[in-house]
């Protein structure tokens, strides 16, 4: 089952009044698992970054003036996330930015029934509980402190920490492959063992006994009718 974490940075809230996507970042799970396969862009808002903005993710006006538009890079974020499914912590939020980028070049909108939103899932699991990444990273004692600044690959790798507990959990350190190790380990464990000698279950003379002196004592026994 392959499904894509997504994360996206911005120029402020909201797209309909102009604001823009500035870093978009996908990493992928099978079996929700990361594989080690990842899609990061910086990607020019074509705009001036306000300082708000800006004390978020320390993405300058300036840096992003010399980084490829959306248009440059929508083949390549179409082609890796595929038909799968997304998983996005507060949904609504990085897609009407991704689908106003989306329909400026012309591009089919991305469905709402397509993403997982993982700020639901907390919701959900933890009823008035703070549904934030920081703080669900803090609940599953997943290590954030490189987190000075927001980044939409490291979120999106935070992201996927939370997802695996929030879908039930695994076991720490536990990668895939680790996992296909261990399966294979114990079917030659089980190739290599010897089979046990048949055990004898006959019973006694002193056991024969016993039980014949127990059926004496049941009156009318239906197998002697």
């Amino acid at each position: 089952m392959r499904e894509i974490v997504l994360d996206t940075e911005t120029t402020g809230l909201d797209p309909q009044a102009g604001h823009r996507v500035v870093e978009v970042a996908c990493l992928e799970l099978v079996n929700h698992v990361p594989t080690g396969n990842s899609f990061q862009k910086y990607v020019n808002p074509e705009r001036e970054m306000p300082l708000d903005a800006f004390a978020v993710h320390g993405l300058s006006s300036e840096f992003l003036a010399s980084q490829p538009r959306f248009a440059e890079i929508v083949d390549s974020f179409l082609e890796f996330i595929g038909n799968d499914t997304l998983v996005i912590h507060n949904a609504e939020f990085d897609l009407s930015f991704i689908n106003a980028e989306l329909e400026r070049v012309a591009r089919t909108k991305l469905e709402r029934e397509r993403a997982v939103d993982t700020v639901s899932l907390a919701r959900r699991k933890f009823p008035g509980a703070q549904a934030s990444l920081d703080a669900l990273c803090r609940r599953f004692s997943i290590d954030a402190t490189a987190r000075a600044k927001h980044g939409a690959l490291l979120d999106c790798e935070l992201l996927a920490q939370v997802y695996l507990e929030l879908v039930g959990g695994r076991e720490p350190g536990l990668s895939l492959a680790d996992a296909r190790t261990l399966e294979r380990a114990a079917d030659s464990e089980i190739a290599a063992a010897q089979p046990r000698p048949p055990r004898r279950h006959a019973p006694s003379e002193a056991e024969l006994a016993q039980h014949a002196a127990f059926l004496a004592k049941l009156k009318d026994p239906v197998w002697l009718g």
